[in-house]
């Protein structure tokens, strides 16, 4: 570990000074020794400064050492080639695992809601999974719901994914997914711009949540409300410039309130596997064969004739694995054959 780039990346003060003075330096260890000199510049920057030489070489080295941390700076080669097409990069982003697979292979950002559905959830499973076995790495941002999903399943299906936290690197948040984040850390990676031991505290996530589509060759959004944190990144996103595939829901369900609108003002219609093969070129792997598919569509219709019926006694009629009812299910709300309701009950539209 360079001392000097771990001492002043995590030198807690303003983006606007640090990037003042880092780009106004050739390398960390000029800033170190200049120090005094940018104390009469900065004032302010005097106390942070000495506060960070007292405790770098205890606490904070033994943490960087103890969980095998890493810093790249933006002037670095393998700091992420995306990132630096951002109006406001990171300077620095502190990484465990393998941070190389950033720039190797295209990145695509699911996110969505944390108090997720089962369709969104049974959606996510069945995108993440054609993404993962198509050499794609899934960029989310590690919390409960959607996130999780997505980085499990990428895991599940032998892929790759990143994490993107809204806190210090050393720190697990949630804890509940300490052991995806252990699996995580095989072939992906974990980052943060946040100095080590920074909280999960709420400002930090619409700032971390420019990172996840600034890394991302596109964003797919599952479900979430509009005020949510997901249209948050995908506000990002197309500032950026990124193409934004919204899964559409039910109109009766909040979840969908965000994927809904942003189809309406004409975000790519994420309605069937055939839209997610053909935007991203993707082969079409694992499919039933078609005369088999059309079947079971029949039978579900069939099923339906009488009213609606709840997800769970669909998947105990039909006897078809529950991922690929979800996938059944999912076109044929867009083929207008049949329309979901609150509480996951499905009706046949006469």
């Amino acid at each position: 570990m360079d001392f000097y780039k771990l001492w002043f990346a995590n030198l807690d003060i303003s983006y606007k000074v640090k990037k003042e003075i880092y780009t106004n330096y050739s390398e960390e260890k000029c800033i170190f020794y200049d120090r005094k000199n940018i104390y009469l510049r900065k004032k302010a920057v005097d106390k942070k400064i000495d506060n960070i030489l007292n405790d770098i070489n205890a606490s904070i080295k033994n943490i960087v050492e103890k969980e095998d941390i890493k810093v790249v700076g933006i002037k670095d080669s393998d700091y992420p080639k995306n990132l630096k097409e951002l109006e406001n990069p990171p300077i620095y982003l502190f990484y465990k695992g393998n941070i190389n697979i950033l720039n190797e292979k295209n990145n695509i950002a699911i996110v969505g809601s944390r108090r997720c559905t089962s369709y969104g959830a049974e959606v996510t499973k069945i995108v993440s999974k054609n993404i993962s076995n198509n050499n794609l790495n899934i960029v989310s941002g590690g919390a409960l719901g959607i996130d999780s999903i997505a980085h499990k399943t990428a895991l599940e299906n032998k892929g790759t994914t990143s994490i993107v936290l809204g806190c210090g690197i050393d720190v697990i948040y949630p804890k509940y997914n300490k052991n995806i984040f252990k699996e995580v850390l095989k072939d992906g990676c974990i980052l943060s711009e946040f100095p080590i031991g920074t909280p999960p505290i709420s400002y930090n996530f619409p700032i971390r949540n420019r990172i996840i589509s600034g890394l991302s060759r596109a964003i797919i959004i599952v479900e979430g409300t509009n005020k949510s944190g997901s249209m948050i990144t995908v506000k990002y996103g197309l500032e950026q410039g990124k193409d934004i595939l919204a899964v559409p829901g039910s109109i009766f369900s909040s979840m969908s309130e965000g994927p809904n609108s942003l189809i309406k003002d004409g975000a790519l219609v994420l309605d069937s596997m055939e839209e997610l093969n053909s935007y991203f070129n993707f082969s079409k792997i694992g499919e039933k064969n078609e005369s088999i598919v059309d079947g079971i569509k029949e039978r579900i219709l069939k099923f339906l004739k009488d009213g609606p019926m709840h997800i769970d006694e669909i998947i105990r009629h039909i006897d078809v694995d529950t991922s690929d009812i979800y996938r059944l299910l999912f076109e044929m709300q867009f083929d207008n054959k049949i329309i979901s309701f609150s509480g996951n009950y499905y009706g046949k539209i006469n």
